[in-house]
């Protein structure tokens, strides 16, 4: 089958699944949509294992991790809302919106989070009562399609139609480039290429921009917990999220204690200038992120760049300096793998600059961590950071809320907003993929003002 003949079958499909899909009512789309993340759940396992195996990226037991909550947070994320037919009518002003799909929606999954992007991108889809077709990542191919597979198995099950998700099988830049032509609407959450290649497509998209998570730790905070938090948020799934802290900003006089902490949650902690670049020429290679560092242990890393760490530690953390961030410091930038810088302050005012002269760098509009107890410094992150979400307290995963420990929307595409480049500044929700129709009556209330009150 020529590539033309497999896009062409593979729309007819998803047009003739849309056209079912339109007649479904509330109960059945969430009855789909539950079926979904139940049917990934029970297969979390497996998915975690055939992904390992396939991309040889990550950590397994992060993997289950992401796999058994993702499902979870998403379904109480979307369960009981309104998403078909009239989602809302107000009496009082005479407002009611009436929800339609958006139709086909081409998903562009990476190889760092196959499965999870496919579930929280056909769930919020189908939520809408819109098609997907995944265009896979080659080094993923197969774990992706085995995730739609799971997902279709059970909304068939149900009475549904074959092909609501489809993925491609043989995937390929020309086969992605032609499939996202020819959608409704694309969500891509690759690298930053594909994202623009799916602005580029001439259809509505939603991307993503990098990330590149800051951690500022203030003062008053339990430095024992932060340092932890920052620990397990660098080195979940071997760091290779976008969400995953990346740097740890920390007052100067507490670094002794910072590295001692450091080290008792299992880092290997680096502050020699010549080891310190090594690590930097191997993370990046001639200035450029190093594809063979992506996802893998701690260990490889480091033999890689020639320096020593434990075969069980769960990150290299090397010390920064404070007069050189941003884009003076590579190790400032996004890594994508569990590699964290480790940046001294004397004030706050100074913390923050160099969170944002990193961002600015790398990652703008992302995510940044901000461990405090006092209002106004949390305040001041808010204020004055490039980005679409402060996480407070938490590590930098929070910003997907795959366990819905936070207000944020559970969602596997994380906007960046126009510091990154993107047209979506939030997390990507079911409301993104439904048109909505505005019926206007004369408000019952309305009473004309005044014209000469009109201005005062």
């Amino acid at each position: 089958m020529s590539v033309q003949e497999q896009i062409d079958t593979m729309i007819e499909r998803s047009r003739a699944a849309l056209k079912v899909l339109a007649t479904y009512d509330q109960e059945k789309i969430d009855a789909l949509c539950k079926a979904c993340c139940m049917s990934y759940r029970e297969h979390a396992i497996e998915m975690s294992k055939e992904v390992i195996e396939e991309t040889r990226l990550g950590n397994y037991d992060h993997k289950i991790m992401k796999n058994m909550g993702t499902p979870d947070g998403l379904w109480l994320e979307i369960k009981g809302k309104k998403s078909v037919g009239i989602i809302e009518d107000d009496p009082k002003t005479g407002l009611m919106k009436v929800a339609h799909p958006k139709g086909l929606v081409v998903v562009v999954a990476p190889t760092t989070n196959p499965n999870m992007t496919a579930l929280v991108n056909s769930v919020l889809s189908i939520k809408g009562r819109n098609t997907v077709i995944i265009c896979s990542h080659p080094r993923a191919k197969k774990t992706t399609v085995n995730t739609v597979k799971i997902m279709s198995d059970a909304m068939e099950a149900l009475g549904a139609p074959k092909y609501i998700i489809q993925a491609i099988e043989e995937p390929s830049v020309e086969l992605t480039q032609k499939m996202m032509s020819l959608a409704d609407i694309i969500i891509a959450t690759g690298g930053m290429a594909m994202v623009k290649a799916a602005y580029s497509s001439g259809k509505p998209a939603y991307g993503v921009g990098s990330g590149n998570v800051q951690s500022i730790v203030d003062r008053d905070f339990d430095l024992k917990a932060a340092i932890g938090m920052i620990v397990m948020g660098r080195s979940f799934d071997n760091g290779q999220v976008c969400a995953c802290n990346q740097s740890a900003i920390v007052p100067e006089e507490k670094l002794p204690e910072v590295i001692q902490l450091l080290k008792e949650n299992g880092a290997a902690y680096f502050d020699d200038p010549a080891d310190i670049d090594k690590i930097r020429q191997t993370v990046f290679k001639n200035g450029v992120h190093n594809s063979a560092v992506v996802g893998q242990f701690p260990k490889t890393i480091a033999d890689l760049a020639g320096v020593k760490v434990d075969e069980k530690a769960s990150i290299i953390a090397v010390l920064g300096d404070p007069n050189k961030v941003g884009a003076n410091e590579l190790l400032c930038g996004e890594k994508m793998c569990p590699v964290l810088i480790v940046i001294p302050y004397k004030t706050y005012d100074q913390a923050l600059e160099i969170a944002k002269a990193n961002l600015l760098y790398s990652g703008a509009g992302h995510s940044c961590c901000v461990y405090s107890n006092t209002q106004e410094n949390i305040n001041k992150v808010g204020l004055t950071m490039p980005v679409c979400r402060v996480l407070v307290n938490q590590p930098g995963m929070g910003a997907a809320n795959a366990f819905g420990n936070n207000a944020l929307c559970s969602t596997s595409t994380l906007g960046c907003g126009t510091y990154g480049n993107n047209s979506l500044d939030e997390n990507l929700n079911y409301r993104h993929m439904i048109n909505v129709t505005q019926v206007a009556k004369v408000n019952p209330s309305f009473v004309p003002v005044p014209e000469d009150q009109v201005y005062k």
